[in-house]
């Protein structure tokens, strides 16, 4: 099976994060190197494990993979204009669940995450459509990669 052994951020690109930005980036890259699947699609390419170099570069993200001998296993580009809406949708809710967690009911609370859970699922769904052709994953690996996403992609 196909998996990925590394993730190194390429944040060069972006502001310098914040404590917590960065801790969310590592607990991001912790989880997704736990367990995941990743599969490339193109013809010719080295099979796994893989090296993945994530990155931004004109507001689009890239994905550098390589072979655990660092050999390219291939890149590709993906707009994160389809996602922008989704990723705006999952920061609000996010923002409004942790400031639920300290003022609201656990009934309400639960109502928020549960909301929280859906957008998640959405945004990690529409990521395994910008992937296709390029890269098979399973759903959790979708779920953890759009984690790492809006972990790199926020600003704070």
């Amino acid at each position: 099976m196909s998996y990925l052994v590394d993730i190194i951020l390429d944040d060069s690109a972006l502001p310098e994060p914040t404590p917590e930005i960065a801790q969310e980036r590592r607990v991001a890259i912790f989880d997704l190197l736990q367990e995941n699947e990743f599969i490339l699609l193109r013809d010719g390419s080295p099979k796994g494990p893989y090296k993945l170099l994530l990155g931004m570069q004109d507001r689009r993200l890239v994905f550098t993979v390589t072979t655990t001998k660092d050999e390219p296993a291939g890149q590709f580009i993906l707009s994160l204009s389809p996602l922008k809406q989704v990723i705006k949708d999952y920061f609000a809710i996010c923002e409004s669940y942790f400031k639920a967690v300290t003022t609201m009911p656990p009934s309400k609370i639960e109502a928020i995450d549960m909301g929280r859970r859906g957008i998640h699922d959405e945004g990690s769904e529409q990521l395994r459509e910008r992937l296709e052709g390029k890269v098979e994953t399973d759903k959790m690996t979708a779920r953890r990669l759009f984690t790492l996403i809006c972990a790199l992609h926020y600003r704070g």
